[in-house]
């Protein structure tokens, strides 16, 4: 049996880790990089493998590995290989094993030696025209005088130019057209490189060296090239082909079409059509295929756009069941879309929602069930619309723009209360730019108002001066906030999903500032409006509030092998509310603890600083602040089956900019913040489904701030599971 393998470089510039992927035959997965569970789940199952109980251990664990001789031959050429083309020509590859108690050992050692270089760099390539356009773009160029024989930049390089040649206007080259000499020259390790480009063998025809431009531009939809009686309609040169009636106006493929009759072929133009098209709601899939003209003289092809709609309308209904301490509750909840409301691919969505639940052990409310309902609607336009913005803009931008509304009213027995949102807001990416993604909130309403708290709740939480429900009371007030925001998100790789764990070495930075208030203060002061008894501006008898918050988001992962990563994350935010505001609304506030957090507390358990309450229960109102900093690694490995395993160390805690004379210790101070630090440890267990992850992450405190001093402060020396421990469920990765 094979029971380890392992692989070392002589070389300090070359990392053994970047070559395990030639390494072909591995030894049985270990958990952590230290236990064979897998091995031991398959081997507790039966001989028999007719039983299906058998069966199934032996799917979930693995099965022993048998070493094979010609695997590790294999390997080593493999390996020799991957050298020889980093440029270590005369690289060797040495395996030794080592066997003992029908168990072997193997180890791959890698001699790199000398590395070669370029030193003299030419072209021979066999059209002038061709040669034009390569050095119009050689500021672009992966080849130098001075570059390692590396084979994977010179294939880097052969895509690159035959990706511009097509994108202006070369149809018919590919890949095979560019080849690469190389000669070593006298000296130790010098090289000279010739880049080639010329027809390979087989290939006659006239046109290849020749640039297509676009002839026509046909749209068919629902319909293939093949279909009779047919209507045709032209639209900005544009054909729309069409049975009974087109589904959606010219103005919509004039602004997702990047093909363009006149212009040079170009791959881009094609990717960025078939990108557009396909997030359009109205569009189930699209194909484009390009048909040289054959009867002009002058190389041009057509481009035939074959469009699939998707239905028109669609209805769905859903129901919910609640158990909230013993308390029932049901919801229905009602959706109607309609995916081209005005034939331009706008997608219009009003969903209705009604939710009651049975409230028992309130002891001095009248009413003893809670109601709600709500009413919501949007509309999602498929283009960047603004005054004023070029028609153009549109064609570049992979753009939403979006208006909702929503009103939700809800009558618990405590209180009754009614909120009003409203948004206007664009989605965009640049097609040159699909790793950026930007968010621009232009306007965001959202009304709170409370027509009715039960005198039980007002005077036992409402009323009175006691400071431990301060910010309580300002929870309960009725609220108005207008606000603007931007957002961008910054992924390093793109089609990133969430099927692998371990899958990519990437990073993902998230952005975002938000402003609150403004607009209303200048009016105010405009308008010369009056302050209430609290010192603040009103609009509709209500303080708006008025802050500025920012927050910061990266995640960074570290591919170990195909098995094994390192995940990163670190967050700041920060909100400070001035002006008419003297408080962040509770909404707008942070929290710590929870399964995307400090997983050694529950959520709102933690903070902020050090502040800890005096009968040990969790505040929810309190335990918030309007600063927080979150710093995490997690260490990812794959254990059998669909089944993935974590083990992490979280670290981080929230406070406020002011003090309260409630919540002592948590005001942020930078002499002291660093020893208000809070910090868990864990495992984790992820159940990958491939459409989603579920995930249980244990935690268990190691520094906890709340207690100043002794064994309290310091849990990671001195545990105790009933009052360090922490379970979480969740879906998806934290981060």
């Amino acid at each position: 049996m094979l029971s380890k393998v392992s692989l070392t470089s002589k070389s300090k510039q070359e990392k053994a880790g970047d070559y395990r992927l030639y390494v072909r035959q591995e030894a049985n997965a270990r958990w952590f990089s230290l236990f064979k569970v897998p091995l031991g789940i398959y081997c507790i199952s039966g001989r028999d493998k007719n039983k299906k109980t058998n069966r199934f251990i032996q799917r979930l664990g693995e099965a022993p590995v048998v070493y094979d001789h010609e695997q590790t031959v294999s390997s080593a050429k493999s390996l020799q290989s991957a050298l020889q083309g980093k440029g270590y020509l005369q690289a060797k590859v040495d395996v030794d094993t080592a066997s003992k108690n029908r168990k072997l050992d193997v180890s791959y050692t890698m001699h790199p030696g000398i590395r070669w270089y370029v030193s003299n760099l030419e072209y021979s390539i066999e059209d002038s025209l061709i040669a034009s356009e390569i050095r119009r773009a050689s500021d672009k160029t992966l080849l130098y005088k001075g570059m390692p024989l590396d084979v994977g930049q010179l294939s880097s390089e052969r895509e690159r130019v035959i990706r511009h040649l097509h994108d202006c206007g070369f149809y018919e080259l590919n890949k095979d057209f560019v080849s690469f000499i190389a000669d070593t020259l006298p000296g130790e390790n010098n090289v000279r490189l010739t880049f080639v480009f010329r027809r390979p063998p087989g290939v006659r025809s006239n046109t290849v060296y020749q640039p297509y431009t676009i002839n026509s531009v046909n749209i068919y939809e629902d319909v293939d090239g093949n279909d009779a009686d047919c209507d045709t309609i032209n639209s900005n040169n544009i054909n729309i082909i069409y049975k009974g009636r087109h589904k959606m106006t010219g103005k919509v493929y004039d602004n997702h079409v990047a093909i363009r009759e006149g212009k040079l072929y170009s791959e881009q133009d094609m990717q960025d059509t078939y990108s557009s098209l396909n997030s359009l709601p109205a569009v189930n899939y699209s194909s484009i295929h390009f048909v040289p003209d054959t009867q002009d003289s002058v190389p041009k092809l057509d481009a035939n756009i074959f469009v699939k709609s998707n239905a028109h309308y669609s209805i769905s209904a859903e129901a919910d069941g609640t158990n909230t301490n013993g308390d029932l509750g049901a919801a229905v909840t009602a959706t109607f879309t309609n995916r081209n409301l005005f034939k331009g691919a706008e997608a219009f969505t009003l969903k209705l929602r009604g939710a009651y639940e049975a409230i028992t052990g309130l002891e001095g409310y009248s009413s003893q069930d809670y109601m709600e309902y709500s009413v919501e609607s949007s509309l999602r336009l498929p283009t960047f619309k603004f005054p004023f913005l070029p028609r153009s803009l549109n064609r570049n931008l992979k753009a939403v723009s979006e208006i909702s509304l929503m009103y939700n009213s809800q009558d618990r027995p405590e209180f009754h209360r009614r909120v009003l949102t409203g948004r206007w807001a664009y989605q965009w990416s640049h097609h040159n730019m699909p790793n950026w993604q930007h968010n621009l909130d232009v306007l965001s309403l959202n009304y709170v108002f409370l027509p009715w708290i039960s005198e039980t709740f007002e005077k036992e939480y409402l009323e009175g001066e006691n400071p431990r429900y301060s910010i309580l009371r300002n929870s309960y007030e009725n609220l108005f906030i207008m606000k603007s925001s931007y957002g961008f998100v910054y992924n390093s790789l793109r089609n990133i999903g969430q099927n692998g764990i371990n899958q990519t070495n990437g990073y993902q930075i998230r952005f975002n500032a938000e402003i609150a208030g403004n607009i209303l203060f200048a009016a105010s002061k405009i308008f010369r409006l009056k302050k209430d008894e609290s010192d603040q501006y009103n609009i509709f008898n209500i303080a708006y509030s008025q802050y500025a918050k920012f927050d910061f988001d990266y995640a960074k992962s570290f591919l170990i092998d195909e098995n094994n990563s390192l995940a990163l994350h670190a967050a700041f935010g920060i909100a400070i509310p001035y002006g008419n505001s003297k408080i962040i609304p509770y909404e707008k506030r942070y929290f710590a603890g929870g399964a995307n957090n400090i997983r050694g507390w529950s959520v709102r358990e933690l903070g902020p600083g050090n502040y800890s309450t005096t009968d040990g229960k969790v505040n929810f109102i309190n335990q918030t602040g309007n600063m927080n900093l979150l710093l995490s690694l997690e260490y990812r490995t794959r254990l059998f089956w669909k089944f993935n395993g974590a083990a992490f160390i979280d670290a981080g805690n929230i406070w406020n900019l002011h003090s309260y004379e409630n919540i002592p210790g948590g005001q942020f101070k930078f002499g002291k913040f660093y020893k208000q630090i809070a910090a868990s440890y864990g495992l984790g267990l992820r159940f990958n489904l491939d459409y989603f992850i579920v995930r249980f992450d244990a935690g268990m405190k190691a520094i906890n701030p709340a207690i100043e001093s002794g064994s309290g402060h310091w849990p990671i020396a001195h545990p105790k599971l009933s009052r360090d421990f922490t379970l979480h469920f969740a879906v998806g990765l934290p981060f």
